[in-house]
């Protein structure tokens, strides 16, 4: 079942910020998203302060009410197309690229392998055994189709209950065929959803569907021309998820009015560009 984007209940515990003593407390009712700060030059911004922020939930000012930055875990769905179109040297690059994405992750990060062919499975649930799920990927061959649309609703089900941030990093030449699951479908259970997407693209273009995907959950999605640049786009993406602020408010609004609700994320620097998701659904 999806998570909700809204807490329901008041849970225990903090989530504690590792380059400032500063915490987050999770509240009844609190929503969080996480957001990416980059200047001119794509370069990630680490030093921005809660102060600097402004959330707009359907074009009102909301107060924050909790903020952590640094270096946080985070739970990554690794999904690898292996279909036929992929033979040869782009699964190659595709197995180097997620390679280099578990290098860079931490000793508390988590991750998962989504394999994609005409089925779509799970070799590897998510676990902290990072050599596990690197072990399984380069085992992958091609075969098959590529159920892409499959794949996003697959990896989003089987991400969306771990605790804390998640998401999607998915590696693909973006050619959808076969999958049981329309378009409309996944941008359904995107919306329902608070887990960040990364689609890399390889030699190909980035779809409409992709560059969807990512507006609404805060991610980016990537062409990737080269094969041999796929482990530094990876490693880059590993990064950011790593070093992403979080930010949480009580909407003013209550949330029994249900519907879907519209974010916007700004900070207060010349040059700066904030990513996070589109909004979410209130409950």
């Amino acid at each position: 079942m999806p998570r909700p984007a809204v807490l329901g209940a008041l849970l225990a515990g903090l989530l504690v910020s590792s380059s400032a003593a500063r915490q987050f407390v999770a509240r009844t009712d609190l929503v969080e998203v996480y957001a990416t700060v980059t200047d001119d030059d794509g370069r990630l911004v680490t030093d921005v302060g809660r102060e600097e922020f402004t959330v707009m939930e359907d074009g009102v000012p909301q107060a924050l009410t909790a903020f952590a930055d640094g270096d946080q875990p985070v739970s990554i769905a690794l999904a690898v197309d292996r279909s036929a179109s992929m033979a040869g040297g782009r699964l190659a690059g595709a197995q180097a690229g997620g390679r280099a994405l578990l290098l860079e992750l931490g000793e508390q990060d988590r991750a998962m392998l989504v394999a994609i062919g005409s089925e779509v499975e799970v070799p590897v649930p998510l676990t902290l055994d990072r050599r596990a799920v690197d072990t399984a990927l380069q085992g992958l061959d091609a075969w098959g189709s590529t159920a892409l649309h499959d794949a996003i609703v697959t990896a989003f089900d089987a991400i969306e209950p771990a605790p804390g941030r998640r998401a999607l990093v998915l590696v693909s030449d973006g050619r959808e065929r076969h999958s049981r699951r329309s378009a409309d479908e996944v941008l359904a259970r995107v919306r329902a959803s608070d887990v960040l997407a990364y689609p890399v693209v390889l030699e190909g273009k980035v779809t409409t569907l992709f560059a969807q995907v990512a507006a609404l959950t805060g991610g980016q999605a990537i062409r990737v021309s080269r094969t041999k640049d796929l482990p530094s786009v990876l490693r880059r993406i590993a990064s950011e998820l790593r070093h992403q602020y979080l930010l949480g408010y009580q909407p003013t609004r209550p949330q029994g009015a249900g519907g879907y609700r519209r974010i916007e994320v700004r900070v207060g620097r010349r040059g700066h560009h904030v990513r996070a998701r589109a909004g979410y659904l209130a409950r």
